[in-house]
């Protein structure tokens, strides 16, 4: 009976041993497959963040290019309406300095 008892124990052993051998695997195999969705994930945030980047500076070109333009225009319309212009500068001015008054 005490050989029977030892072969169960010696089995039982054994079974742990095989199951800590199978928990250590599926751990490490866990890890690389979390490395892996990490490294994925990383890479699409930096190619999204990379296109966002692109996006603002063909934006910003575009805005310059715009203010360049409506520069260029007004530049265009005070040299053919010179005297309109200094009317508007000098009304706008006035108003300007209206409001900007102390209310003493």
């Amino acid at each position: 009976m005490t050989g029977n008892i030892d072969s169960v124990a010696k089995e039982i052993a054994a079974d742990f041993a095989v199951l800590q051998r199978d928990i250590a695997h599926l751990t490490e195999s866990l890890r690389k497959f979390l490395d892996h969705r990490a490294q994925t994930a990383g890479a699409q945030v930096s190619d999204a963040a990379e296109g966002v980047k692109e996006k603002i500076a063909e934006a910003a070109g575009d805005a310059r290019k715009g203010a360049e333009s409506a520069g260029e225009e007004i530049a265009a319309s005070i040299g053919r309406n010179p005297l309109t212009a200094i009317l508007i500068a000098l009304g706008l001015g006035l108003f300007v300095g209206l409001i900007s008054r102390s209310r003493g």
